[in-house]
């Protein structure tokens, strides 16, 4: 028996009103490929907060900073991680420490497990993240503070820069 007419321009329009499957099984094996991937090498990768209020000065040293506790300094506030501690116009310029930011410091050693032996002499680490136009005299209050509370492993972020030729003329001569 053959077909009639009607019967194959029925077929024709199933066939192209078919449903498509999606094969799933492909797509996790690329994703779960790309999640591991992902782990592996995110671990090389040292990140600090970005803050736009903050332009950092430059350095040419190629060591990576330890992930630390963060102090942050810019024109208007002084910041302990994400929270901010003072404003830089409440800081009194005479002061040896600051007050809110050793306390600041006192309650999150209180919150860390102690310090082995071999790491007491040095103290705990802090990375102190400082404007460029930030004054010297308002960091050494940061610098002060910071020892005072225990945290005397002081590091400050910098932006790194292609190291110069010490051959070369120096800039604006």
């Amino acid at each position: 028996m053959k077909a009639t007419i009607g019967g194959k321009l029925k077929g024709r329009k199933q066939r192209r009103h078919k449903q498509t499957k999606l094969n799933l099984v492909s797509l996790m094996d690329i994703f779960t490929i790309l999640v591991f991937f992902l782990l592996v090498n995110s671990s090389d990768v040292e990140v600090l907060q970005a803050d736009k209020t903050i332009t950092l000065p430059e350095s040419t040293s190629t060591e990576k900073p330890e992930t630390t506790t963060v102090v942050r300094i810019n024109g208007d506030e002084l910041l302990v991680g994400n929270r901010i501690i003072a404003r830089t116009a409440d800081i009194s310029p005479g002061d040896e420490q600051i007050k809110p930011l050793r306390d600041e410091l006192e309650y999150l050693a209180s919150r860390a497990e102690p310090l082995p032996a071999d790491k007491q002499a040095v103290g705990r680490p802090i990375t102190i993240l400082g404007d460029e136009e930030v004054p010297y005299a308002l960091l050494k209050q940061i610098m002060n503070t910071c020892a005072a509370a225990d945290y005397r492993d002081i590091d400050l972020a910098v932006t790194q820069t292609a190291p110069q030729d010490p051959a070369a003329p120096a800039a604006g001569r």
